[in-house]
């Protein structure tokens, strides 16, 4: 998962060091990689909650009507736009060499015992091919100023669940001050 940044805020020389490190990253790769944008709405009703209970505590009485103007500005805002959230993905995919697993699965289909530590091992070695890669990505990344962090196996469970059940991403997303 990677995090983002406004382009557009950015000065004319930051701009220039952004565009030559995400050069820089495509150049380094001799993999293919695949950019993933999940776009979901975003319920902003716990917020809204969240800024009447404060308004409601608020013993100020010019903070309260502060909070009370900028809840309405919310409310208004909403009713025009649809407030997505934006997640970006950087896809590493790994694609061991062909030779061996046609010859893995070969070997088994023929019914040939093959040692159980070669499997291991060739798990292992792809394995960290793999770790090799995305550390690569990572750090192409930060060159950029984009900082990138593994998804764990719960965070990828999630993901996948949550890009074939469209139906049930409704479900709102809590934003936090």
């Amino acid at each position: 998962m990677c995090s983002s940044l406004n382009f557009a805020l950015k000065s004319d020389d930051e701009q220039k060091a952004i565009i030559g490190g995400f050069q820089n990253f495509l150049n380094t790769l001799d993999f293919s990689v695949e950019i993933v944008i999940h776009s979901r709405k975003t319920d902003i009703r716990p917020y809204l909650g969240l800024l009447e209970e404060r308004m409601g505590a608020q013993t100020n009485e010019l903070m309260r009507v502060q909070v009370r103007e900028y809840i309405g500005f919310i409310r208004n805002f909403i009713e025009g736009a649809d407030i997505m959230t934006k997640t970006f993905y950087i896809v590493v995919p790994y694609s061991g060499g062909s030779s061996k697993a046609v010859t893995s699965a070969l070997s088994f289909i023929g019914g040939a015992k093959k040692e159980e530590a070669t499997g291991d091992t060739s798990f292992e070695e792809s394995r960290v091919q793999l770790e090799q890669r995305m550390a690569l990505v990572q750090g192409g990344l930060g060159s950029a100023g984009i900082r990138a962090v593994p998804l764990g196996t719960e965070e990828i469970i999630e993901l996948l669940y949550r890009s074939f059940n469209v139906s049930e991403n409704e479900n709102p997303i809590r934003l936090t001050q």
